[in-house]
């Protein structure tokens, strides 16, 4: 039986990874001293590593796809299929942003400034492409973490730090000068596997449910009953994916409506709702939407 290799990122993206395939229809169990977790499909062989190293792990044909970020892709300069990309909303409601910040009171406005100068980042070589392309000087030094320390304490001049919010960075008294780039998670392959008709047929069902497990955790179900001289009232306020679903009850002159709405749209659509005649309102939530 053909069985295709999986990455599952560890750290910050490993819960949410882990729940978005439960959502999707795969149990994945973890064990604290193995890098090997149990998932209730045949077909599938997981492994953990850090996100980091995931896309050096698919280029090499170690793993046949996997889960990491856009921004771990390119600090690898890896080759692989980028099959689709994933946001993960119990983690981030945006994408990260790799920045260039410095001392609040530094005089350093523009990258160019920075000639000559140190930069401490766990994004290396990325940055060392950076800087040079705009042909300015400057000397990378890898940071294990607690990055925005290094400038604080003096043992750097300038910072490349992944932010969403800039909360940590503004806690440090750092300013930002230059934003490099943005970064989304994405799902990849490796070329070999994706030219395996089975491989690729495998992972495009994954992908295709990922994403229906992601759309779903934006949206939810709304049902309720309508009387017929109130349906088209109801049914012209009833934003949905397509159009309502609208089925007559039995023996009565009253109709069951149902349709599926963006989550932000409750709180304001149910009172409206209620007003125009619609009555036994349920909201439910939902695991996949293809």
């Amino acid at each position: 039986m053909s069985v295709l290799k999986l990455g599952v990122p560890k750290g910050s993206l490993e819960k949410a990874t882990i729940e978005l395939f439960a959502k999707s229809g795969w149990q994945i169990k973890l064990s604290s001293r193995n890098y090997f977790p149990e998932v209730d499909d045949p077909e599938l062989a997981c492994s953990i590593c850090r996100a980091q190293e995931m896309s050096r792990y698919v280029e090499q044909g170690v793993l046949d796809a996997g889960i990491t970020g856009k921004d771990w892709i390119l600090e690898n300069n890896s080759d692989v299929v980028v099959v689709d990309d994933l946001v993960y909303s119990k983690v981030s409601k945006r994408p990260t942003r790799w920045v260039i910040a410095v001392p609040g009171d530094s005089p350093v406005t523009r990258v160019e400034e920075l000639e000559g100068k140190k930069v401490a980042t766990e994004l290396v070589n990325y940055s060392k492409r950076f800087f040079a392309e705009r042909g300015v000087n400057v000397t990378i030094e890898f940071s294990w973490g607690a990055t925005e320390g290094k400038v604080v304490s003096g043992l750097a001049d300038a910072i490349v730090e992944v932010t969403e919010t800039e909360s940590t960075i503004r806690a440090h008294g750092l300013r930002i000068i230059h934003e490099m780039m943005t970064s989304n998670t994405q799902f990849i392959a490796n070329r070999k596997a994706w030219e395996d008709p089975w491989k690729r047929e495998k992972i495009q069902n994954i992908a295709l449910l990922l994403q229906g497990a992601l759309r779903a955790d934006k949206i939810v179900g709304l049902k309720m009953n309508v009387a017929k001289e109130k349906l088209d009232a109801v049914i012209s306020i009833l934003p949905s994916l397509n159009a309502p679903t609208v089925a007559s009850l039995y023996q009565k002159e009253w109709y069951s409506v149902e349709t599926v709405i963006s989550e932000h749209e409750v709180r304001d659509l149910i009172p409206r709702l209620l007003k125009a005649g619609a009555e036994g309102i349920i909201e439910y939530s939902l695991n996949k939407v293809i």
